[in-house]
C-alpha cells in the first residue's frame, strides 16, 4: 500500500497489487498548511493523521486498512498535530496545544499576538500497556542472560503488531516531561525515541531535540535545521542544516560538519520542452486550485488550445511569464500573479544613497531635503540625519570621495559600490569648493523606509495642525505584520485625541484585519477611578479612542486593503473618504511552484457576504465621500483626500465628541442598625 494526499485535501490509500484506490479521510477546511499528512504504523496496518475539526482544532485519527475503521486518538479540546508512531507500536506521539485559541483563525489579524505553545504527548494505544512516565525504582535488577537470549536479541525479526483499544483511549494521552514551548513538528526515531523540532525566537531554522521516552530526557540534536527526514529503519536522518545536507546517525547528535554530503548536480534540460511543461502546469493549476470549479465560466480546454501554440515562439523565461499571465487573465480575477522562474544571472551594481533630495542649482547639486528617519525607528538609517554630521538643507554637494561634481556629472555614478561603506563627501553652503568641508558618511542601499516614514510623519503633523491637535493620524500600509505594527504604534500612542483619521491608501493587503476593526469599534462600558493627580479616571476598556473615526481609501488599496474598509463600513465605525478600492479579495495561498521555481497564483479563497453573495472581488469598496487627488493640488504639496477626511472628522466631532465623566461623590456604604449605639 501507499498513502498520499491530493489537491482537494483527501488522503488516499492505494493497493499496489489490486491497483484499487480509496479515500480514507478528507480535511474539514482548505487550510494552506496542509497538516493532514499520513503516517504508517510499524506493522503497516494503520495510518495516523491530524485532521481539522469543524472547531478548527485538529485531532489525531488512525485508520485500519483491514477493517476500514477510523479511530479518534485525541480529545478535541486540544489542537494536536504531527503524529508519529513509536517503533514498538505501543505509542503515537503528538504535539498538542490548549492555548491555540485565536491561532485557529489563521487568516485573521487577531491571531498575530497570542503565543502558542505545545507539549509532547504519548498516546498509549493498548489498554494493557503502561504509561512511559510511570515511576521507576532506582534499584538495579540483575537478570541472568543465556546465549539464546543474546542470539534472540541480535536476530529479533519478530513483527510488531499494533493494537488500539478504543475504550478509555482519550484518557491515555500522557504528557511527557518536556517543558511546553513553540514545538512545530515531530520526526520518528529509534524505539522509544522521538525528534522534536522547536521554533526558537530570533534563531535561524529549527532546533531539533532528541527525546528519550524511557529516560524522560531531551538533548539538543541539531540547530539551524530547515528540513529533516528519517530512513525507514530509523537509524539515520537526512537533514538540511544551514543550507547543507547531512546524512547522520540517530543515536547521538552529529558533530559540526559530520555527514555532510557533497552535492554537485548538473541537470541538462531542453528549454522549449520545459516551457511547454510549465505552461501546461499553469493551465492545470488554474483548473485545479482556483477557489471555484468553473474557472469563472472560461472555456478552459479551449483556452489551452488558444495559447499553447504561443509557447513555440517563446525565447526567454520572461516571454513564458507573459504567455502564462495572458492565459490566466482569461479567468478575470485579481491576484493571478505570475513571476520568477529560471532567469539569467544579471550583475547588479549596488548604488549608495545619501537619504536626501538633490536639484541642480547654479551649476551645482543642492540638497533640498534631508530625510532624517524621524523618531523611534531603530531599523532606519539616515546618512545625513545624525547629530554631528552638520549637513543642512540648502547646502551643496561639491565632491564625492574627492571627485568634483559638475552639472555634467551623475552623482549616483560616483556612489556606485558605496552602500554600507564609509565615504567622504564635500559640502558647502555655496556652490563652490572654496571654504567647503569634508564629512565622513555611510550611504544606505535603499531610501524607501526613509521616504516612507517621512510621508507618514508629515501626514500626522498635517492632521495635527489642521485639527488643532484634536485628531490622531494612523497609517495602515498593509494588513500583514508591518500594518499590524503601524496600527498599534500610532493608534494607541494617541489615545488622548478626540478622534482619528485612519489612512489605508495604497494598502497592500495581507490578513483579514479583524483586530483593527474590533479595536476601533470598541464601546465604553464604564470607568475605574484613579486616585492620583486630578482623579482622571481610567476608561473601561482602558485602550481606545472614543471619538469619531474617518477612513481614507483609494484605488491602490486592495485585497486585505479591500476587506478593511468593508469591515469598517459594516461595523459602522465611520465614513470612508477617497476613491473606490481596487476590488481584489481572494487568497493567494497554496498554489505549488513551477519546476524551475517560478510562480503562478491560482487564487484559492473567494469572499462572499452574510447574504450569500460573492462580494468585493471585482467590485471594490466605494467611499461615502468621493475625493479625487487633483494633480494640480498634489503638485502644490496638497493632499485633498487627507484634508477632506480631517474636515469630516471635525464635523462629526461637533456632535460626537467624547467627554470623560467626572468621578462621582464618594459612596457611603457604612451601615449599622438603628440604635446600635444604645445596645449594651
Amino acid at each position: 500500500y501507499i498513502a498520499y494526499t491530493d489537491t482537494h485535501y483527501n488522503i488516499w490509500i492505494t493497493n499496489l497489487e489490486t491497483k484499487q484506490s480509496s479515500i480514507i479521510a478528507t480535511d474539514s477546511y482548505a487550510h494552506p498548511n496542509r497538516s493532514m499528512n499520513p503516517k504508517w504504523s510499524p506493522d503497516s496496518k494503520w495510518v495516523a493523521y491530524a485532521k481539522q475539526q469543524e472547531s478548527h482544532f485538529k485531532s489525531i485519527f488512525a485508520y485500519n486498512i483491514d477493517s476500514k475503521k477510523t479511530i479518534r486518538l485525541t480529545d478535541p479540546l486540544a489542537d494536536a498535530i504531527t503524529p508519529v508512531w513509536d517503533a514498538s507500536g505501543k505509542y503515537v506521539y503528538t504535539l498538542a496545544s490548549t492555548n491555540y485559541g485565536l491561532q485557529s483563525g489563521w487568516l485573521d489579524m487577531s491571531s498575530y499576538d497570542p503565543e502558542v505553545t505545545r507539549s509532547l504527548y504519548a498516546i498509549v494505544l493498548n489498554a494493557e500497556d503502561k504509561a512511559p512516565v510511570l515511576p521507576k525504582s532506582d534499584e538495579e535488577t540483575v537478570e541472568a542472560k543465556t546465549d539464546s537470549d543474546t542470539n534472540k536479541k541480535e536476530n529479533d525479526n519478530t513483527s510488531v503488531v499494533v493494537k488500539i483499544d478504543e475504550a478509555g483511549l482519550l484518557d491515555r494521552s500522557i504528557a511527557m516531561t518536556l517543558p511546553d514551548r513553540n514545538y512545530v513538528a515531530l520526526l520518528e526515531g529509534p524505539k522509544h525515541t522521538v525528534f522534536v523540532a522547536e521554533s526558537v525566537p530570533n534563531t535561524r531554522g529549527l532546533t531539533v531535540h532528541h527525546y528519550d521516552v524511557e529516560k524522560l530526557k531531551a538533548t539538543e540534536f541539531a540547530s539551524g535545521v530547515s528540513q529533516m527526514v528519517a530512513t525507514a529503519d530509523r537509524k539515520s536522518v537526512l537533514l538540511n542544516q544551514n543550507n547543507n545536507w547531512h546524512l547522520v546517525d540517530t543515536k547521538s547528535p552529529p558533530k559540526p560538519g559530520e555527514g555532510k554530503l557533497k552535492i554537485d548536480i548538473k541537470t541538462k534540460l531542453v528549454p522549449k520542452a520545459e516551457y511547454k511543461q510549465i505552461f501546461k502546469e499553469g493551465w492545470r493549476f488554474m483548473r485545479d486550485f482556483l477557489y471555484v470549479d468553473n474557472v469563472h465560466g472560461a472555456p478552459w480546454n479551449e483556452v489551452y488550445q488558444w495559447y499553447s501554440p504561443w509557447i513555440d515562439h517563446v525565447r526567454h523565461r520572461t516571454d513564458l511569464n507573459y504567455v502564462v499571465d495572458i492565459m490566466s487573465g482569461e479567468v478575470a480575477i485579481g491576484h493571478s500573479y505570475v513571476s520568477g522562474g529560471d532567469m539569467p544571472d544579471v550583475d547588479r551594481v549596488p548604488v549608495g544613497l545619501l537619504g536626501c533630495d538633490l536639484k541642480l542649482n547654479k551649476g551645482a547639486f543642492q540638497i533640498t531635503k534631508i530625510f532624517n528617519g524621524e523618531r523611534w525607528n531603530p531599523e532606519i538609517e539616515s546618512p545625513l540625519g545624525l547629530p554631528g554630521i552638520n549637513v543642512t538643507e540648502g547646502d551643496y554637494l561639491i565632491a564625492i570621495n574627492g571627485k568634483m561634481l559638475s552639472s555634467n556629472t551623475n552623482p549616483y555614478q560616483l556612489l556606485e559600490q558605496t552602500a554600507g561603506r564609509e565615504i567622504t563627501i564635500t559640502v558647502n553652503n555655496k556652490p563652490t569648493a572654496n571654504g567647503a568641508r569634508d564629512i565622513l558618511v555611510k550611504p544606505v542601499s535603499n531610501e524607501r523606509s526613509l521616504r516612507y516614514i517621512d510621508w507618514v510623519e508629515g501626514n500626522r503633523r498635517k492632521v495635527d495642525e489642521l485639527s488643532n491637535g484634536k485628531l490622531a493620524y494612523v497609517y495602515v500600509p498593509n494588513t500583514s505584520g508591518n500594518g499590524f505594527t503601524s496600527f498599534n504604534r500610532y493608534y494607541f500612542s494617541q489615545q488622548d485625541k478626540k478622534g482619528a483619521v485612519i489612512d489605508e491608501r495604497n494598502n497592500g493587503g495581507g490578513s483579514a484585519a479583524d483586530y483593527m476593526v474590533d479595536v476601533m469599534s470598541r464601546e465604553l462600558y464604564g470607568y475605574f477611578n484613579s486616585k492620583a493627580n486630578d482623579n482622571r479616571p481610567w476608561t473601561g476598556p482602558i485602550a481606545g479612542i472614543w471619538g469619531p473615526k474617518v477612513m481614507i481609501i483609494n484605488e491602490r488599496a486592495g485585497s486585505g486593503g479591500d476587506l478593511l474598509p468593508f469591515m469598517f463600513k459594516k461595523k459602522n465605525v465611520g465614513p470612508l473618504v477617497g476613491t473606490r478600492t481596487w476590488g481584489g479579495l481572494v487568497g493567494t495561498w497554496d498554489t505549488p511552484r513551477f519546476i524551475d521555481g517560478g510562480r503562478m497564483v491560482a487564487p484559492r479563497g473567494g469572499f462572499f457576504n452574510v447574504d450569500g453573495e460573492w462580494d468585493v472581488e471585482g467590485i471594490g469598496i466605494s467611499p461615502d465621500i468621493e475625493v479625487i487627488q487633483d494633480p494640480k493640488l498634489t503638485s502644490q504639496g496638497r493632499d485633498p483626500q487627507l484634508e477632506r477626511a480631517v474636515e469630516e472628522a471635525l464635523r462629526l466631532l461637533e456632535t460626537q465628541e467624547f467627554k470623560l465623566k467626572a468621578e462621582p461623590k464618594a459612596p457611603i456604604r457604612w451601615k449599622r442598625p438603628e440604635g446600635y449605639d444604645k445596645d449594651n
